[in-house]
């Protein structure tokens, strides 16, 4: 089954790469902000249940469809590769196994626990 689940999150990941090719936008910018939904991870500043919901907002693909489809709407393009990077994130921490968090853990995830036991 992983294996599979990577295959998937490894084809979002690819379609994420195709969209923001799509975009015009130098390669400079998505590597500048790839990494950027990350940031979210200093909620566990403020203990696991804050850090879980911080860090489950901007991992969540969701979150990055949101994104596109407003700034489509409403004709923002900022938003719409927001969104492009959002989505080719999360597919790329689920490649690596890091899913959504559960409050309990950082490392609890729904992909399974990870890091050392």
């Amino acid at each position: 089954m992983k294996t599979l689940l990577k295959a998937e999150y490894t084809a979002l990941f690819l379609i994420g790469i195709f969209a923001f090719h799509q975009t015009g936008i130098s390669w400079w910018w998505f590597l500048a902000f790839f990494f950027m939904p990350d940031i979210s991870m200093l909620g566990y500043a403020a203990g696991n249940r804050v850090g879980a919901v911080s860090y489950n907002i901007f991992h969540h693909f969701a979150s990055g469809v949101l994104c596109f489809v407003l700034g489509k709407y409403l004709n923002i393009h900022n938003l719409e590769v927001a969104g492009i990077i959002l989505f080719t994130h999360s597919a790329f921490d689920r490649i690596l196994g890091y899913g959504l968090k559960f409050p309990d853990s950082f490392h609890n995830t729904h992909l399974g626990r990870i890091g050392k036991a």
